[in-house]
């Protein structure tokens, strides 16, 4: 043992003495997280997990803008058109009306900060360097909201010291004012106006505006105080001629919503257009057939965890982030619970990771319930090969990730084609989007379903113009498809086109004058004629003409290729490589109920801190336990009403139960002022979340509000 240093001292003090170990915390990189003692590829996988990270990210990111791109660029114009510097256009009604843009987003909040994102940037780079972008929880007031504008504006902040004089310090509160603003646009549009170089590309020199507008963009405008926007508007209506102000409301519901925050006196002031963005549902369309419905992305996600995120997204927020942020969880959670998933890559890349895997990854491959039913379908000899020998199984890995992909370069196609044939039928009975197509090929055999017979049965009577409309959009989706058999299913699809469009004109069934002739004179009863009726039936035989018979050609192509190409993922060896299925954490992570969390947590700690001095038996309190959840237990014991000082004092013997008192001795029981702080403090907590409340009835007394607890 390290002696002591030795300490003398007058007075009584504390004295710190500095370790004279020199050993230093490991950092641990963000890789590490990937690698346990039992793994030897973590950083591999954390690699090629960061590579499909930015994969997803710039795919999205490009997705948004494509998206946005045409409500953008209408906003532009319709700024560019009220621009108060053109003369020569006249705008307004009265000049007190301020040009105000709804802009309707959706209900989908958490995407609508992107689309902003965005906004601002082109606006700034085409238009005006003037904008300004406000947040409702930012704005409680008046004086707040013209404070934003300031700073964002001035580019400076707002002080908190009014007596500060400093000339390069920052606003005073009481310099925060619309005139304020007007002195400094008048000076900054005397100096030179901004104008960005692309906008000069796009105007000509003599159409330059000498005032640029000032955008102020309200990015909630539903959570925004109405008495805060009418002030605002009023005030903002004065200042017309001298400051140029254009509003854009970011409106999450309808229009109408305009017309509730605000009089007709304050509306009248603003000279409204509407713009519509397109809706969360076709956005969700469009990164489903980027990110999932992709050949080219290797990570793949079950038929389970796509059914957890479509079911969060349609009926809890519409967000389309979200949806995303979903997708990334899968993908980390994939690569750090799946070894094998260091051949989640390209083709290229996976060959050569197959060829390099250790000893344990071969056995793990071996335990794959894919691959144990793939060694079951071989030959004896084969199988000893498989289950014995290393290097075969390296071997037959690389061919079977060359099937895998293989099989995901003709699915894909083929399952578009499918939803574009069926997409038109009624009450649609494969679904009305893709992503229903998609899980029910991925779960099962498509072709053994009562929904797949139904649509067969339909196609099988469709107009000769329909069933070529819609074989034209499968040829569309077959040439982007580049393997040999996609190729020949194309040639065979044109040649189906061909055929069809070449029949002249559909004749109706000749009638055969097969009639039933009856004897005038003899008498016929009504079983008779049935007799003669079936005997005519049963003796007719349906000619088909040649349309209907090649229209059943080519659904019996179309059945084949489905039960060639879209059988069901798990059916194909190592397809636990590339596929997420653990549907049951991504839904306890992100579809959980914050009130049961919150009473598993105060009723069982031990579930989230996986301390063992804190497992209890059912009904017995943990002593070890935080202070909150002895509090928390000890009033599920109690009725409608809780008396503060008992509930001290049964805190106060499990709190002393903890320093190993004796139960029969005069200390147990008593409560010091550090016990009573602890009590105040947790009961101030379960207030707080909403388990208790002060009551007027009894002074001394608070009231439950929760009942049921864990």
């Amino acid at each position: 043992m390290s002696e002591t240093p030795v300490t003398s001292s007058v007075s009584k003090g504390c004295f710190v003495f500095k370790s004279t170990s020199k050993k230093r915390k490991r950092h641990v990189g963000v890789g590490g997280y990937l690698v346990d003692g039992s793994d030897d590829n973590g950083s591999d996988r954390f690699r090629i997990c960061q590579k499909l990270w930015e994969t997803v990210q710039m795919n999205t990111e490009v997705i948004q803008d494509q998206l946005n791109k045409h409500v953008l660029d209408s906003l532009v114009e319709f700024i560019k058109k009220h621009d108060l510097g053109n003369s020569s256009d006249v705008w307004r009604q009265r000049t007190s009306e301020i040009p105000t843009a709804a802009l309707m987003l959706g209900v989908n909040v958490p995407d609508h900060a992107m689309t902003f994102r965005s906004l601002c940037h082109l606006l700034q780079d085409s238009v005006t360097p003037f904008v300004v972008s406000v947040h409702a929880k930012e704005c409680v007031a008046v004086k707040h909201l013209i404070q934003k504008l300031l700073e964002q504006l001035m580019g400076k902040g707002v002080s908190v010291d009014e007596e500060q004089e400093d000339e390069t310090a920052l606003l005073q509160r009481t310099q925060c004012t619309i005139s304020a603003l007007c002195q400094w646009y008048k000076t900054v549009s005397k100096k030179c106006p901004q104008v960005s170089p692309q906008r000069k590309e796009n105007v000509k020199n003599n159409d330059l505006p000498q005032n640029l507008p000032v955008v102020v963009i309200f990015k909630d405008f539903e959570a925004f105080n109405s008495q805060v926007l009418q002030d605002f508007i009023l005030i903002c209506s004065r200042y017309t001629q001298e400051l140029p102000f254009i509003f854009i409301f970011g409106i999450a519901t309808s229009p109408s919503a305009i017309q509730h925050r605000l009089p007709h006196s304050v509306s009248s002031l603003l000279c409204i257009e509407v713009f519509q963005s397109l809706s969360c549902t076709q956005h969700l369309a469009s990164v489903f057939d980027k990110l999932i419905l992709n050949s080219q992305f290797p990570f793949k996600l079950s038929s389970r965890v796509i059914q957890v995120l479509v079911g969060i997204f349609l009926y809890h927020d519409f967000s389309v982030q979200n949806f995303v942020k979903g997708l990334k969880f899968s993908m980390l959670e994939h690569f750090n619970g799946q070894p094998l998933s260091v051949l989640c890559c390209q083709k290229k890349e996976a060959l050569l990771c197959a060829k390099t895997l250790s000893q344990k990854n071969v056995e793990r491959i071996r335990h794959l319930p894919s691959f144990m039913r793939y060694v079951e379908t071989q030959e004896p000899q084969e199988q000893v090969q498989l289950l014995t020998s290393d290097e075969h199984v390296k071997d037959v890995c690389q061919k079977l990730l060359k099937n895998l992909h293989k099989y995901h370069k003709n699915y894909y196609p083929i399952v578009q084609c499918l939803h574009s044939l069926t997409s038109l039928l009624p009450k649609f009975p494969l679904g009305k989007h893709i992503r229903e197509l998609h899980v029910s090929c991925i779960e099962k055999n498509l072709w053994e379903t009562e929904e797949y017979d139904s649509a067969m049965q339909l196609l099988r009577i469709l107009a000769k113009d329909e069933l070529v409309a819609a074989l034209e959009k499968c040829a569309e989706i077959l040439k982007s498809a580049k393997t040999k058999r996609m190729q020949n299913v194309l040639q065979q699809v044109e040649d189906f086109i061909g055929r069809l469009e070449a029949l002249e004109g559909v004749t109706s069934e000749d009638s055969t004058g097969d009639g039933v002739i009856l004897e005038k004179n003899r008498r016929t009863d009504l079983f008779q004629l049935q007799k003669t009726l079936l005997e005519k039936e049963s003796r007719r035989t349906k000619r088909m003409n040649p349309y209907e018979v090649l229209r059943s050609q080519v659904i019996e192509f179309i059945d084949s290729l489905v039960r060639e190409y879209l059988t069901p993922a798990e059916l194909q060896p190592l397809s636990e490589v590339c596929y997420y299925s653990s549907s049951g954490i991504l839904r306890q992570r992100l579809n959980v109920t914050p009130r049961t969390s919150i009473q598993t947590a105060l009723s069982h700690p031990f579930h989230y801190l996986q301390n063992e001095s804190l497992k209890t038996n059912a009904g017995t309190i943990s002593s070890a336990a935080p202070d909150l959840c002895i509090v928390y237990k000890l009033h599920l014991e109690c009725g409608r009403l809780i008396n503060l000082y008992d509930w001290l004092e049964a805190f106060v013997t499990v709190m002393s139960a903890a320093e190993d008192q004796d139960a029969d001795s005069e200390e147990n029981g008593k409560f010091d002022s550090l016990k009573h702080a602890r009590f105040i403090q947790a009961v101030s907590e379960m207030e707080f979340l909403g388990f208790v409340k002060s009551t007027k009835q009894k002074t001394d007394h608070v009231a439950r509000l929760t009942w049921g607890g864990c």
